[in-house]
């Protein structure tokens, strides 16, 4: 109840704030008390907890059945687990009512920063380091030509289908820019596409959340002052890539290092993910969302082996705890996309039809990008499954906490459209990698590049 009460005070004083005396209107003290009644409408919450216990405790064991279930189907399928979560939400929230998801959205933000950090660092260790290099080029034309062409399609069709203010339509349209890490990065790893593009594709889709969470934070500040400044965009940018660059090099070598003198220590692992989370609380106090660091993080533990010949240390024989990470990895990413269906709304026709106009129109342009990056070294097979690789996911559905939990305008609409748009661009994402499996491999290498350089030839021999 208190959270309730310091919610609608903090909501009057904003309200108040907003309000100019210099030319005094009585109806502009009717409009925002309309607006506050409205905004406390939204808060309306349980005083208890979210559900009952024995609810809880159900709901968390069909999750993990459902999400073990999902892993194994989409490894004979093709098919993201991703799909099945997000319906299971539906079912156990706006469906049956068993959670409400006005109650979730108190817990989303703090397991939603959780999530993508856990998220990003798990990209990072599974990242090659010599391949992301190879294919940096790639993946950065790919990243911003992507979510640019993304984001002013989206921006376009809000203004002018919805009617939505133009700095809103760009933020919905920043939401849903790029691909997501988390899905992107557990399909690659089952696709028979070369490694070149299994980086490529990787490193892209983690650029991408990176971009869609720096500019959405900076463009829901602009909204609230109701103005936009290009100055600021590229200050922010520019920080929060050096804040990213400097912790995650900063930290990851000096713990790369630290971690092989702990030897396989029996809590190795969580002194590992211990400093992660005050990197994530050290990013975010200079400015940065704690997504690139995590990354780079992730980057220089997973790839220790290779870099400590480069920086010239020995390196004992250790493991990182794997089987703990990819549990908690699991956990994390499944609990998270019922979230995501927990806090689905079908009440307006337009949401839907919006948000798989959107994601159409998203994959056609991406045929465009893939046409204007990819050069001919790679195969039919790498273009088809590049073309496809549009899923919307872990921070779209993050990101479109906020506008709730902040009061912006159209706040309701960011969750049911952005809803939509992830499980339309699943279902496309999952279409397409279904063709592609009817594309054979070329000859010289496994569904990779036609003609190999020569390291590779290397390599192979």
């Amino acid at each position: 109840m208190n959270f309730v009460v310091l919610s609608i005070l903090n909501l009057f004083k904003g309200q108040i704030g907003d309000m100019s005396f210099s030319n005094f209107d009585s109806t502009i003290i009717f409009d925002k008390f309309a607006e506050l009644q409205s905004s406390i409408g939204t808060l309306a919450v349980h005083d208890g907890p979210i559900a009952e216990a024995h609810v809880i405790l159900l709901a968390a064991g069909v999750v993990i059945f459902l999400g073990v279930a999902g892993e194994a189907f989409f490894k004979k399928t093709g098919i993201p687990d991703v799909a099945f979560l997000m319906i299971l939400g539906v079912i156990i929230g706006p469906v049956f009512g068993l959670i409400q998801p006005e109650a979730v959205i108190q817990v989303v933000p703090y397991f939603a920063a959780l999530a993508l950090i856990i998220i990003m660092f798990d990209g990072g260790l599974n990242l090659d380091i010599k391949h992301v290099i190879r294919t940096a080029h790639f993946s950065v034309t790919l990243a911003i030509l992507g979510f640019i062409l993304s984001v002013v399609m989206i921006t376009l069709a809000a203004h002018f289908a919805l009617g939505w203010l133009w700095l809103e339509s760009i933020l919905l349209g920043s939401i849903v820019g790029g691909s997501s890490s988390a899905i992107v990065f557990g399909l690659v790893r089952n696709v028979k596409i070369s490694e070149e593009t299994k980086s490529m594709l990787s490193f892209e889709s983690a650029l991408t959340d990176i971009l869609a969470t720096i500019i959405a934070f900076i463009l829901f500040e602009a909204v609230l002052a109701g103005h936009f400044d290009i100055q600021t965009l590229q200050e922010t940018i520019g920080r929060a890539i050096v804040v990213g660059l400097v912790l995650g090099f900063g930290v990851g070598i000096p713990w790369m290092y630290v971690s092989t003198k702990l030897g396989n220590a029996q809590h190795g692992y969580m002194l590992t993910l211990g400093i992660l989370f005050v990197l994530f609380f050290l990013a975010n106090s200079f400015g940065e969302s704690g997504a690139l660091t995590a990354l780079v993080f992730g980057l220089m533990i997973g790839n220790k082996s290779h870099l400590a010949k480069i920086l010239r240390f020995k390196l004992p024989r250790i493991e990182l705890d794997d089987p703990t990470h990819n549990q908690l990895t699991f956990l994390v990413r499944s609990f998270f996309f019922v979230f995501v269906g927990l806090m689905a709304s079908f009440g307006q026709l337009e949401y839907l039809i919006f948000g798989v106009l959107m994601t159409i129109a998203v994959y056609f342009g991406r045929i465009l990008v893939g046409k204007i990056t990819l050069t001919k070294r790679f195969s039919h097979l790498d273009r088809a499954v590049t073309n496809s690789m549009i899923p919307r996911g872990l921070a779209a559905a993050v990101l479109a906490t906020y506008p709730i939990t902040m009061g912006l305008p159209n706040a309701e609409a960011y969750p049911q459209l952005v809803f939509f748009i992830i499980l339309s661009s699943v279902v496309i994402t999952t279409i397409g990698l279904g063709k592609s499996k009817k594309i054979p491999p070329p000859e010289s290498v496994e569904g990779g590049f036609v003609k190999p350089d020569d390291d590779s030839k290397k390599e192979k021999l």
